[in-house]
């Protein structure tokens, strides 16, 4: 991991909309404005818990603040019934992207299934250019604003479906028009990533990389799937890995103490990911609705992301879905310094990870690594 190059950090008396961002977990279908819902909600016919901006996006919240991964997918069926179209998928990408510069982001990957947006007529090739246009409209809208972002398509197959080929190959048709990554998501208990063994094979063959859902709703064994059989170069989520790491406190230390001091022993999958910098995308608002750190405690302040980067993992934030969550990577950084104390030489190390596990060529991972350590050496 790049050490920040500000020696020391200013106190965080300003908006830290302002600091430049890098978001690597950002589901296109997560992410939609409730008045944008609505409006294409109409066109097709669809109905939805209400026509209310407002009122959507409170159902939305609520509905995925359950503790329960499954509940908190459910959602999704509304989103993903309003971007069936051209029209649909073209508008949201834009709107997303949009969204992301609003919120200080300099780089984003956006992750979504072209299966699931094939029921009016739409063909596999035909949804990934319609979203690339909406992206490229995006990125053109927030350049006329006088601003820069960098967005590339993560592009996905589901875990329970059997398309893990035919995705694949998809995604490397488009690698030169967009496409910078692959990615399986859905229902993660009991669909192991070794379901896609060879469309992994095959993406190693091309040179394709990947990252892989695993450690949110499944544990080790789902981890260990996703580095051997998927070949992930970061893990979406990647929390569980927590399970792997053991930390013991001495019997007659005071266990309140905040000076208290445990023997940390890392397991050996904990130790290859943390060693090799495999990149964890954590989502921790996310976390805590599905219920991905249920076994760590009850709160935020449970969240054991803050246990992983003081070891050493190559710990990045993300906000995974921002509408059913409530939050943008403002209100994440904000909570990570409310609820960890957590500086401005820390948020910029997290930033410095993302930059760095992000599928660019080395010369653009570069160029952002500089432009972000430039932007927060001239803070203040």
């Amino acid at each position: 991991m790049t050490e920040p190059i500000v020696d020391e950090a200013p106190a965080i008396d300003f908006d830290l909309k302002s600091l430049p961002k890098v978001s690597l977990h950002d589901h296109l279908d997560g992410g939609l404005r409730p008045a944008t819902i609505i409006e294409l909600a109409e066109a097709v016919g669809h109905q939805l818990p209400s026509t209310d901006p407002v009122a959507l996006g409170e159902w939305f919240r609520e509905s995925a603040d359950s503790g329960s991964l499954v509940r908190y997918l459910e959602t999704f069926d509304h989103t993903v019934a309003v971007m069936q179209t051209h029209e649909g998928l073209v508008r949201v990408a834009k709107e997303f992207v949009e969204d992301l510069a609003d919120d200080g982001v300099v780089y984003g990957e956006v992750r979504w299934a072209p299966e699931q947006h094939l029921q009016k007529g739409l063909t596999l090739d035909e949804a990934v250019e319609a979203v690339q246009e909406g992206l490229e409209a995006g990125v053109e809208a927030v350049s006329d604003s006088g601003r820069e972002i960098q967005v590339g398509q993560l592009i996905t197959a589901m875990r329970h479906a059997d398309r893990g080929q035919e995705i694949a190959e998809l995604a490397v048709r488009h690698r030169n028009k967009g496409a910078v990554g692959f990615d399986i998501a859905g229902a993660e208990d009991g669909f192991l990533p070794s379901r896609f063994r060879d469309a992994f094979t095959y993406l190693a063959q091309q040179n394709f990389p990947a990252t892989v859902h695993a450690g949110e709703a499944a544990g080790l064994d789902s981890i260990q799937s996703a580095l051997v059989d998927g070949r992930a170069l970061r893990l979406g989520h990647g929390v569980r890995i927590a399970e792997d790491v053991t930390v013991e406190f001495d019997e007659d230390s005071e266990s309140e103490s905040e000076d208290t001091v445990g023997l940390v022993t890392l397991g050996d999958l904990a130790s290859w990911i943390r060693d090799r910098g495999i990149a964890l995308e954590i989502c921790p608002s996310s976390n805590l609705q599905t219920g991905a750190i249920a076994a760590f405690g009850e709160g935020i302040e449970s969240h054991p992301l803050d246990m992983m980067y003081q070891l050493g993992f190559n710990v990045t934030i993300n906000t995974d879905n921002r509408l059913m969550s409530g939050v943008t990577l403002t209100d994440e950084f904000e909570l990570l310094v409310e609820t960890f104390d957590y500086d401005l030489d820390d948020l910029l190390e997290l930033t410095l990870n993302a930059a760095e596990a992000a599928f660019l060529p080395l010369e653009e991972k570069e160029a952002l690594v500089e432009y972000i350590n430039d932007a927060y050496a001239n803070l203040g």
